[in-house]
């Protein structure tokens, strides 16, 4: 009977059952993704699937952790860069695991100092700021980056969830553009690629 109980839990682990594995759903919700957006990742070989006697897709944590903080390594020579300034780790992760999916180097910094640190390590080819973060403002770290870097030099993309903000006001203070709050996160995404396309045209 042991031995009997045992080829079950063996075949269960070999299927994606147990504690550490993950359905499709699950899956999605641990990255806070879309289901259709991990079965792009699943497809392209870029997220590790295991399937069921009956083909539905299983997910080792393990996996899933490694996919979140693994890509966050030394970007490759001619990769874009991106800085994503946001207090909000949630919203940083989303835009970082889908830009890098995309081939995308991104850095997060949590707050307006650690992007200025992050700055000086290397200078992004593009930062998504938000406006409100505790302590400096957006505001703030965008005028100190045309301070040491020029005015137009890193392209800045400004997003807030102040109903008194405006793309106006962010343009005047030299964003090349704005979202506003609660922020499209796809919107974000394909800003950025836009801005880095015509900067590097």
């Amino acid at each position: 009977m042991a031995e009997g109980q045992q080829r079950i839990s063996t075949r269960e682990r070999q299927a994606g059952g147990g504690p550490e594995w993950l359905t499709l759903g699950q899956a999605a919700t641990y990255l806070g993704v879309a289901q259709s957006t991990v079965r792009k990742w699943s497809d392209s070989g870029r997220l590790a699937a295991f399937y069921t006697p009956g083909h539905h897709r299983r997910f080792r944590r393990g996996d899933l952790d490694d996919f979140l903080s693994g890509s966050r390594s030394t970007p490759l020579r001619g990769t874009p860069v991106v800085l994503v300034v946001d207090d909000d780790e949630r919203l940083r992760e989303f835009v970082r695991v889908n830009l890098e999916m995309d081939g995308y180097s991104v850095r997060e910094a949590a707050n307006a100092e650690e992007g200025l640190a992050a700055l000086e390590e290397e200078p992004p080819d593009l930062i998504l700021l938000d406006v409100m973060m505790p302590g400096m403002s957006g505001y703030e770290m965008l005028q100190a980056v045309q301070d040491r870097h020029g005015v137009g030099t890193i392209p800045v993309i400004m997003f807030s969830g102040q109903a008194e903000e405006s793309p106006e006001r962010a343009a005047e203070r030299g964003a090349q553009a704005f979202l506003g709050k609660p922020v499209d996160p796809q919107m974000l995404i394909e800003s950025t690629k836009q801005l880095i396309r015509a900067a590097r045209a």
